[in-house]
């Protein structure tokens, strides 16, 4: 399997220790934040770039200013080449399981392709969502999700998660309650 062969952390010192036991996407998320090689990307730093991750072909893409309300002025995105935190989601789970499985769109186009898990049985590998995931009848659709998203990471033990946190940045390890509104644990499929 071609997955596996990008998939090792090297043994350098300045690989992660990781908190929990890899698996394959928790794997690929600490391979993109330590800079290393993907397909889609040559190695380096990711940086955070808002809407960026979104192309047609998951990976570090130019990003839009449509929707932008970050601090730094004049938006950076469209100069920048990077991930915003559901374009970093969508790579790693493409990355992992070979297909585009969370798909285009947003935190909120995500969420409703999932399946919310409780906090006893997350593990590693799992996406974390913050904002509101309701679970009433929505457009008249049982089951449907009435959702409102604006940040995702993946989760990797001990409290923590991989992520794109904000323009400024790159991509990161922070604790899970780094951002407001934790709205859950979800898994795929």
């Amino acid at each position: 399997m071609l997955v596996g062969t990008f998939l090792l952390l090297n043994g350098s010192a300045s690989a992660p220790a990781l908190p929990a036991p890899p698996n394959r996407l928790t794997a690929i998320a600490y391979a993109i934040e330590a800079g290393q090689y993907q397909p889609g990307w040559r190695g380096g730093e990711i940086p955070y770039s808002w809407g960026g991750g979104h192309g047609e072909v998951p990976g570090p893409s130019f990003g839009t200013c449509e929707g932008y309300s970050g601090s730094i002025r004049p938006c950076p995105a469209t100069r920048t080449r990077g991930l915003d935190c559901s374009g970093l989601a969508r790579w790693v789970y493409q990355l992992a399981y070979g297909r585009d499985v969370l798909g285009p769109g947003n935190t909120n186009d995500h969420v409703r392709r999932l399946t919310r898990i409780s906090a006893a049985m997350a593990r590693p590998g799992d996406l974390v969502f913050y904002g509101k995931v309701g679970t009433r009848p929505f457009y008249g659709k049982v089951g449907a999700r009435k959702v409102r998203t604006h940040h995702v990471g993946v989760y990797v033990g001990e409290g923590k998660m991989i992520n794109a946190l904000r323009t400024g940045t790159g991509i990161r390890v922070d604790p899970i309650t780094a951002v407001k509104g934790f709205a859950g644990y979800y898994r795929f499929p």
